[in-house]
Order: C-alpha cells, then structure tokens, then sequence
C-alpha cells in the first residue's frame, strides 16, 4: 500500500529545473509541503520518494489526514494485533 501510493504521488509530480546546486526540482502538488531537489532528475525522484514516504508517515503518526491519490489510500488499521 505504502509503495503503491509513493509511486502515485510521483507520477503526478511536476518537475522543472531551477538554478541551484541541485537544479532539478520537484513536487507533488496534492501532499503539501512535499518537495525535493536532486543534480539529476533520477536522484531528483529518489529525493522525492523518500520525502513523500517520510511525510506520509509523519502525517500518520500525528493523526494527520492524508490523501486519496487517484484511486490510492492509505489505510490504517484501528487495532493492531501481536
């Protein structure tokens, strides 16, 4: 679930180039804040994956909504059994 939704998060994210040291820059507009940069557009997408993957579990740590992309939504379960 978790690497199905990355994976949708970064097929709708938009790039483009800025001047930087990492001039390649990208964002997913539906998850706020989520961001990242890279000196190639492969390391750019490996950046953001692991951004989206970090905010994705902080916003669940924290009681945050997060989300439906297309038809991807992360679930929660109410009850974990040991």
């Amino acid at each position: 679930m978790l690497l199905q939704y990355i994976q949708t998060a970064l097929d709708q994210a938009h790039y483009e180039m800025i001047e930087d040291e990492e001039p390649f820059y990208g964002e997913v507009a539906a998850l706020p804040g989520v961001w990242a940069t890279g000196k190639t557009l492969e390391a750019c997408r490996r950046n953001l994956a692991e951004a989206i993957e970090d905010w994705v579990l902080f916003s669940v740590a924290q009681g945050l909504p997060v989300p439906v992309l297309k038809d991807v939504a992360i679930r929660i379960p109410e009850r974990v059994i040991a």
